[in-house]
């Protein structure tokens, strides 16, 4: 099984889209996402992400075949760290470690600082985010906790150093 990340270019930002309503909906069953009038999830962030330097979108592919979605973006003013702003593995290829191949492969395209915050409602994420930090950081993993009404829901924020070549 080969797992790659492919920079997602400006002609395929409506697959991006496609995808981010499945991430939406999966999302959907521990946040409170509407739906609109139009049967769609509105994700205010997606144009950023072919406008700005700071921000990466990648497709994630197993064997050439479409499988998720990874976004990344730089917070300089924050504290020069990388953040894995959305994480996505459709269904049919979750639990085979996709998930894990490409986080490890996005967090060696940006060596140093790296954040990244998962929902205490989502035990299979935070699962995923500790083992996969633990296993590409350099030193210790911190977590802090953070609740309403500092974010809109209880969240757990790892923060990890990533050497070159994780």
């Amino acid at each position: 099984m080969t797992i790659a990340l492919t920079a997602v270019d400006e002609p395929d930002k409506p697959v991006l889209a496609n995808l981010v309503q499945f991430y939406q909906y999966d999302f959907s069953e521990i946040r409170d996402l509407e739906l609109t009038r139009h049967g769609t999830f509105t994700y205010r962030y997606l144009d950023p992400y072919f406008t700005e330097d700071a921000r990466e979108a990648y497709f994630i592919t197993v064997d050439g075949e479409l499988a998720g979605f990874a976004m990344a973006r730089h917070d300089a003013d924050e504290d020069g760290s990388w953040n894995v702003a959305e994480f996505f593995v459709v269904r049919r290829h979750r639990r085979r470690g996709v998930a894990r191949d490409a986080a490890r492969q996005l967090f060696s395209k940006h060596p140093g600082p790296w954040t990244l915050s998962f929902d205490h409602g989502n035990p299979a994420a935070a699962a995923l985010w500790r083992s996969v930090a633990g296993s590409v950081a350099t030193g210790t993993v911190t977590e802090s906790d953070r609740y309403p009404p500092d974010t809109d829901v209880a969240i757990t924020r790892l923060r990890f150093h990533v050497a070159g070549g994780a």
